[in-house]
């Protein structure tokens, strides 16, 4: 399998590229962490919500325990107390459904931002690598060889610009019929370079 181009500004850009997109997915990563963080500390009232509904909740159960002892009046002033203590309840549950909502919040905001620009990195990116790695897979096992090379001359004829087979030869279709060894080569070296690769010494 070939990774990277034999030409050295060809492999330069795809290195260059590789590395954008690993900072990228990196930094990704990392922002959504942060928002992650950022948004978790949101849960802080939340927190607080419910440390004081329960240390509410414990102090009036205590006075209702207290008081409940007082001769008379004892029962009288206990039974309110206790409502009001079990009525913190609510202010416990408030603040762990807060918590809770700020967590989901966290990891969601967290997760999209992580992973949107990568969504939106990876489908440009990898196509192009993997179809490059395809092709120069493949081109690098007819290249062992001069004679590969008609090979090559032939696929620049079909696919490269016309402006470029000009620059080789006035009738390259012609000259490769004709099986002239330079223009054939000038062929082969134009198409190998346009997927990366060297042709044979």
């Amino acid at each position: 399998m070939v990774l990277y181009a034999a030409a050295p500004l060809h492999r330069a850009r795809q290195v260059a590229a590789d590395v954008l997109v690993l900072v990228a997915v990196y930094a990704a990563i990392r922002a959504g962490e942060a928002v992650h963080t950022a948004v978790l500390r949101l849960a802080e009232p939340g927190r607080r919500l419910e440390s004081a509904g329960r240390d509410i909740g414990t102090s009036l159960h205590d006075a209702a325990a207290q008081v409940g002892g007082l001769p008379l009046v004892g029962d009288g002033v206990r039974v309110p107390l206790d409502r009001a203590a079990s009525a913190t309840a609510t202010l416990v549950r408030a603040g762990q459904e807060q918590q809770v909502a700020v967590g989901q919040l966290a990891v969601l905001l967290g997760v999209l931002i992580a992973v949107i620009p990568v969504l939106l990195v990876l489908p440009v990116w990898l196509p192009a690598r993997v179809r490059f790695a395809r092709r120069a897979g493949a081109a690098q096992r007819f290249i062992d060889a001069d004679a590969d090379l008609d090979l090559f001359a032939l696929r620049a004829i079909a696919s490269q610009p016309m402006h470029l087979l000009a620059r080789i030869s006035d009738d390259p279709a012609g000259a490769w019929r004709r099986g002239d060894p330079d223009v054939v080569r000038r062929l082969a070296v134009l198409e190998l370079r346009s997927v990366g690769l060297r042709p044979p010494p």
